[in-house]
């Protein structure tokens, strides 16, 4: 095999003495570029030394932030093991003793054209790195070098230091190849690698600031797009010690995950210091922090936003409005969802449809019908056409306020304007059925379901469970739950809540409780429904013993029990004639944070008087009273038929009176 040009082994003189004794470091590069590689060994050595010794006298003089405790680089590979050598920059050329044995044209040839089994040749008589390095010396173009990178770590695994990484970068961000830098710091935070060395070579390298900004805003968004987003906000915190300015490309995503998350607190912190460096917020990054805070119901905070939107120059758009509406909608605060509404339309910003869908969404949820369907009809009156999203709310708010002739009535409308009803839509006709006790219309859904090419999904099945299980028809219920199995649903902990509920209400309990385990064992955990049925079934056998112990485990698990569960132990204890008891368990109820309701009074109230003690109820009546509770129905019942009927006349002047209006 004929040698690389330069490999002969013919001695040659060294170089020339200066006479002045010594050299500058750049002479010496020069005069050491320029000797033949058989140059004696030691002289080679030596200059190349002096070089390197040279650099990092230079390196150390500079100043880094104090978080950069190293001037040396890891691999890429925490487990490698590699030995470091200074980074040259750009434009310097530097070579190792071998370097003459490199024919770059040939080597970037065989890179253009791929013929990586020849090139895996060459390689192996020197390293990888190496040859990265001469390719870099060389200035071959970007794709060339990127295109051999991603060979050698192919081929060889993670075997670059963090230093040739962002040569690489910069190389690309030189050249302006912004894809081809995404896709390789998409790689690089798949695989969750931290980005503190990458600052420290970033700084060191660039020569432009504005190409650091590029990488650093790159690199920050990939983290983001691949959920790593401590490391984003490393990222985002590093930027600010070394100076990088980032934009919002990549602190919107991370402000949008954030929220995702439920990490207001970040958000907020985010957001002022991107105010504080002056990154270049736009309209979605108020938009994004108003969200967030409206999530967590700081709805003041959110109105501060809106307030600093203004003071940079942007008007709070609809999307603005839309996010703040759907925040009160979500907190039940309807009245301030409709004033914003008006608001709008005062400062001529149209409402669209998805600010008319969110409004009637709320207001079903609220349990105010009438109030959407004017909200429906406001939509139309606009020129604004009704989607299945519009229909889909209006449907589940009748279907749950008992008006089904009406829902069924929108279906048909629907229909008629040629609108696809989806999975939505049927399970909200479904809970209509089942709420009317009407199975077998219920059951046909589903099978209509399927008939439209559409996919039944767990809240279909949970909602036929739970109307089957309360007829107490759980031979049927059973049925469904194997069904939805066959079609590859997992039940979920609603459904066994549902299946559990209805062999409590047989008064099955071992085979409610065998559920529970079946629960677990699939790795669902029980929740506070689950608890709450099994304690109430259990008190309404007797056995209250076996239901403490259960009220124990809420709270062994991590689960703070309701008023329901104490309400419902109350109750249990009353049943078996331990007013003692009771009492004790209301005691603890207020020790744990939970003070008692007009659900506890109605429930201490009734159980005295069952057991005789009207005047022991009587105080507790007044005490309700004093705490400023309001009776309610239940109360006014227990008033009548266990005390008045029984000759006790309570002396709560200005409240017997609706016991008779209400009746």
């Amino acid at each position: 095999m004929k040698p690389f040009p330069g490999s002969e082994t013919t001695l040659h003189p060294p170089p020339p003495a200066t006479t002045s004794g010594s050299i500058c470091v750049s002479e010496r590069r020069r005069r050491l570029e320029e000797a033949p590689f058989s140059v004696g060994k030691f002289t080679r050595y030596f200059l190349i030394t002096r070089s390197r010794y040279t650099h990092m006298n230079c390196l150390r003089r500079i100043q880094f932030p104090k978080r950069c405790v190293s001037t040396r680089f890891p691999s890429l590979n925490p487990n490698l093991k590699t030995t470091r050598t200074p980074f040259s920059s750009p434009n310097s050329t530097y070579t190792t003793l071998n370097s003459h044995s490199f024919d770059i044209p040939a080597i970037s040839e065989l890179i253009a054209k791929q013929h990586w089994s020849k090139l895996k040749t060459l390689v192996k008589e020197t390293s990888p790195s190496s040859l990265l390095q001469h390719l870099f010396n060389s200035e071959a173009h970007p794709d060339l070098i990127l295109s051999y990178f991603k060979w050698t770590q192919k081929e060889f695994g993670d075997i670059h230091n963090v230093e040739e990484f962002c040569r690489v970068l910069l190389l690309l961000a030189n050249a302006k190849n912004y894809s081809k830098i995404r896709a390789l710091l998409d790689d690089f935070a798949k695989n969750a690698h931290s980005n503190s060395t990458i600052f420290h070579s970033l700084s060191v390298l660039a020569r432009r600031g504005c190409v650091n900004s590029v990488i650093v805003d790159m690199l920050v968004w990939a983290y983001v797009k691949n959920g790593e987003i401590d490391l984003a906000l490393e990222g985002f915190d590093r930027a600010g010690d070394y100076g990088v300015r980032l934009s919002a490309l990549s602190c919107n995503p991370m402000l949008i995950l954030l929220v995702k998350v439920g990490r207001i607190e970040v958000v907020e912190s985010v957001y002022k210091e991107m105010i504080r460096r002056r990154i270049g917020v736009n309209v979605v990054t108020f938009d994004v922090v108003i969200n967030g805070l409206c999530k967590v119901g700081k709805f003041q905070k959110a109105g501060d936003i809106v307030e600093d939107m203004k003071a940079w120059g942007f008007s709070p758009s609809v999307v603005t409005y839309n996010t703040i509406i759907d925040g009160y909608c979500k907190a039940g605060k309807m009245y301030k969802a409709d004033a914003l509404l008006k608001e709008m339309v005062a400062k001529r910003i149209c409402p669209n449809e998805i600010t008319f869908n969110i409004l009637i969404d709320g207001f079903c949820k609220d349990k105010n019908v009438t109030a959407a369907k004017k909200v429906f009809e406001e939509m139309q009156s606009q020129g604004l056409q009704p989607n299945v999203v519009t229909y889909n709310s209006l449907i589940n708010g009748l279907c749950s306020n008992d008006k089904f002739d009406e829902a069924i009535g929108l279906h048909e409308k629907m229909l008629g304007l040629g609108l696809k009803p989806n999975v939505v839509t049927y399970n909200a006709l479904i809970n209509g059925f089942c709420k009317k006790k009407m199975l077998k219309e219920a059951r046909e859904m589903l099978d209509d379901i399927e008939n439209q090419g559409l996919a039944p999904n767990v809240i279909t099945f949970n909602t036929l469970i739970d109307a089957y299980s309360k007829d107490e028809r759980m031979d049927y219920a059973l049925l469904l739950r194997r069904m939805m199995l066959e079609m590859g649903i997992c039940p979920n902990v609603s459904t066994y809540n549902c299946l559990i509920g209805g062999f409590c209400r047989e008064g099955n309990v071992k085979e409610a409780r065998k559920l529970s385990k079946e629960m677990e064992g699939n790795g669902l955990k029980a929740d506070l429904v689950t608890y709450n049925i099994l304690i109430d079934a259990l008190c309404k056998k007797g056995e209250t013993r076996k239901a403490i112990r259960l009220l124990d485990e809420m709270t062994e698990v991590g689960l703070n029990p309701s008023h329901l569960t104490y309400n419902t132990m109350i109750e249990g204890y009353f049943r078996e004639g331990n007013s003692t008891a009771a009492v004790n368990m209301r005691t603890l109820m207020e020790k744990r944070g939970r003070r008692a309701n007009i659900v506890t009074y109605n429930v201490l109230i009734k159980g005295f008087c069952q057991k005789g003690k009207l005047e022991e109820a009587n105080k507790l009546l007044n005490e309700m009273l004093e705490k400023g509770l309001v009776p309610n129905r239940t109360t006014y019942d227990v008033l009548r038929d266990e005390m008045m009927e029984k000759g006790f006349i309570p002396d709560i002047d200005g409240h017997l009176h609706n016991v008779f209006i209400s009746s």
